[in-house]
């Protein structure tokens, strides 16, 4: 058994789920740890991971919200046994370099998606470029989504957007509810893209970019890439990791259509 650390939202089913964890295993400080449990939804998930990244240790999700697309199935009887019968997914989170309207600069990660978002009534009005290569001059809708592979199941496909597997080194560019052009359905791009959004029109039309769930208000420029220095290790039950979840969303998508 490893070294494990616990750490747990609190809500009342993350704390009942802990209480429950602490009596079959002795849980130990973070920096004696060899394996970090999360007991939380994605949102907590996320938080924790951004967080605790430096540490450099395996990450395995308690799902105690919703869906918990980053989670694992609580069962209790087989915990101990299904610890040792994991799946790992190593995955890099995205850069996120914002300059506000007053010049300042704040930077940060994400791991699902960048939103690029109206803050106002007014429909954004952007322009995205792939190092020198134009992507689209001009985009006038809500906004629009940046996500790696492991975020392409969440808001991404929410907007409609492609689902993009593990491994297939790409990123997706994906429109939210465009104006015009109205038919515009985005882009699929390499992982080792350096994308910059532009605010075409920041006085009459403000927008917001988000890093999963970090916010940056009254945007002006943003630059996206993939950041290969950080590495998450995530730890799934046998045959049910991530990259199973991400092939069910795409056979549903398929029986959609």
């Amino acid at each position: 058994m490893k070294k494990i650390f616990l750490i747990s939202d609190h809500n009342n089913k993350s704390l009942k789920i802990k209480l429950k964890l602490e009596k079959i295993i002795k849980p130990v400080a973070l920096k004696k740890s060899e394996l970090i449990i999360v007991i939380g939804g994605d949102g907590f998930m996320l938080q924790t991971l951004k967080k605790l990244f430096k540490f450099n240790k395996p990450f395995y999700g308690v799902n105690s919200g919703d869906y918990g697309f980053l989670m694992n199935k609580f069962y209790k009887k087989n915990f101990l046994n299904n610890l040792h019968k994991i799946d790992s997914v190593r995955i890099s989170p995205l850069n996120m370099i914002v300059k506000n309207k007053y010049g300042k600069i704040k930077r940060s990660i994400a791991i699902n998606e960048i939103s690029i978002l109206r803050q106002n009534r007014q429909a954004a009005s952007l322009s995205v470029k792939n190092g020198n290569k134009v992507v689209i001059k001009k985009l006038r809708g809500d906004g629009l989504l940046v996500c790696t592979p492991a975020g392409s199941t969440a808001y991404n496909l929410s907007v409609h957007g492609p689902i993009l597997n593990l491994n297939s080194n790409k990123l997706a560019i994906s429109p939210v509810s465009p104006f015009r052009p109205r038919r515009w359905r985005g882009k699929i791009v390499s992982n080792k893209s350096h994308i910059k959004i532009k605010n075409l029109n920041p006085k009459k039309r403000p927008i917001s970019a988000v890093a999963d769930n970090v916010e940056v208000r009254n945007a002006v420029e943003i630059k996206i890439n993939e950041n290969k220095k950080i590495v998450f290790n995530l730890l799934y039950n046998k045959n049910k990791s991530i990259e199973k979840k991400i092939k069910i969303e795409q056979i549903r998508k398929e029986i959609g259509k």
